[in-house]
């Protein structure tokens, strides 16, 4: 059986990579740039150091930042309507998921009116046209919107997060700047780096897990458990360096082969509650984790994960032994970086869970788990993470 794999064309990593921008936009000979930013973004500087490099360069250019932190429907379709009217032959996103995943659906819609409604896009898409094109500059070390075929968009009216998986909305340039990372807030600096972790390890248990998303995932791991208490509580530069690339390299990954049930849960925490993306997954994952233990083959993942993270005494533990270290581990890494909260904290209740549950058995995460899971299952975990 034929695995493909899907990576986008041309990236720049490192301190200062943004001033590639203006050459890459030129050589292209893109006009007319639609820039797509949030207005925290705004607010405190960073997008204002993109639009001093288009501007120096004299390139045509208009911002949207009307983008909620999980961006919703109304979001997209505001951007098309605006990026229409500007008549744009580039959409430039700079900022964290939200923003960026904003901007694919904007760049799908562009090309693909039929899609309009932004609904019909959930789930695998078969859009027949690539989006219009985009660069995107990550602000945030977590989500790699910049390097997967996925973008979440809320729809709030249903109170569900959509999923929409599309080769046509990979960006054909991606900057990762660690100057533009450098000033995220602590809280945000945690909550993305558990964010790419979730990412990694999901990828690396996954069903449709292969030799080279193996590959991606094992290496981003150990660099998050490296590097992320650094980024976050030391501010260091070299740290949030290596961040930047350990959430790219898992991008690289579960954009080809899924994600699993932490997502499918933290998903509805997000569109129910607005719970962050980042948080939802560090207080499900080692929950999740501990029910994955459930199948024999994930917990050998388990515990090569662990001999690449400090644990080589993992070859000689029993199984629940290296369940018990890996969840441990998992657990301690978010407190090193402050998130001790549970999904109570966010506004969960015992009378809502049902309503969850069954919320996340229709995620187009679920069936990537490497362990079946009912309603009743879901509950349970939604339970104890209250």
């Amino acid at each position: 059986m034929a695995v493909k794999f899907v990576l986008n064309e041309t990236s720049y990593f490192g301190k200062g990579a943004r001033e590639e921008l203006v050459s890459e936009i030129q050589k292209r000979g893109y006009k007319k740039v639609f820039l797509v930013s949030d207005k925290a973004l705004v607010e405190c500087g960073v997008t204002a150091k993109i639009q001093n490099l288009l501007e120096e360069a004299k390139i045509h250019y208009t911002l949207y930042s009307e983008i909620k932190p999980n961006p919703t429907i109304q979001n997209v379709l505001d951007g098309v309507k605006a990026c229409k009217k500007f008549k744009a032959d580039l959409i430039l996103a700079v900022g964290g998921g939200s923003s960026i995943d904003t901007a694919k659906g904007i760049s799908i819609i562009m090309t693909n009116p039929d899609r309009a409604d932004v609904i019909s896009l959930n789930g695998l898409s078969n859009t027949a046209h690539r989006g219009l094109p985009m660069i995107a500059m990550p602000t945030t070390a977590g989500t790699a919107a910049e390097v997967t075929i996925n973008y979440v968009i809320t729809d709030p009216d249903r109170e569900i997060k959509m999923v929409c998986v599309d080769p046509n909305d990979i960006p054909i340039l991606s900057i990762v700047d660690s100057e533009l990372m450098a000033s995220m807030p602590k809280s945000l600096a945690a909550a993305t780096g558990m964010d790419a972790l979730t990412h990694a390890v999901e990828g690396y248990i996954t069903k449709a897990h292969n030799t080279m998303s193996d590959m991606f995932h094992m290496q981003a791991i150990k660099m998050i458990f490296e590097y992320l208490p650094s980024a976050v509580n030391d501010k260091d530069g070299e740290a949030i360096d290596k961040m930047g690339m350990a959430q790219y390299i898992a991008g690289m990954g579960f954009s080809n082969v899924g994600l699993g049930i932490v997502h499918s849960m933290a998903h509805q925490l997000g569109a129910v509650y607005d719970t962050p993306h980042g948080i939802a997954n560090a207080m499900l994952l080692p929950i999740v984790m501990r029910f994955n233990g459930k199948n024999q083959e994930t917990v050998q993942r388990f515990r090569e994960i662990l001999c690449e993270i400090g644990r080589p005494d993992a070859k000689e533990l029993n199984d629940q032994d290296v369940i018990n270290t890996f969840v441990w581990m998992l657990s301690e890494l978010s407190k090193k970086v402050g998130i001790t909260q549970t999904i109570k904290d966010y506004g969960a209740k015992e009378e809502d869970l049902e309503m969850l549950a069954e919320k996340a058995m229709e995620d187009p995460c679920k069936p990537g788990n490497p362990v079946e899971v009912t309603k009743e299952d879901f509950i349970k975990l939604f339970r104890e993470a209250m």
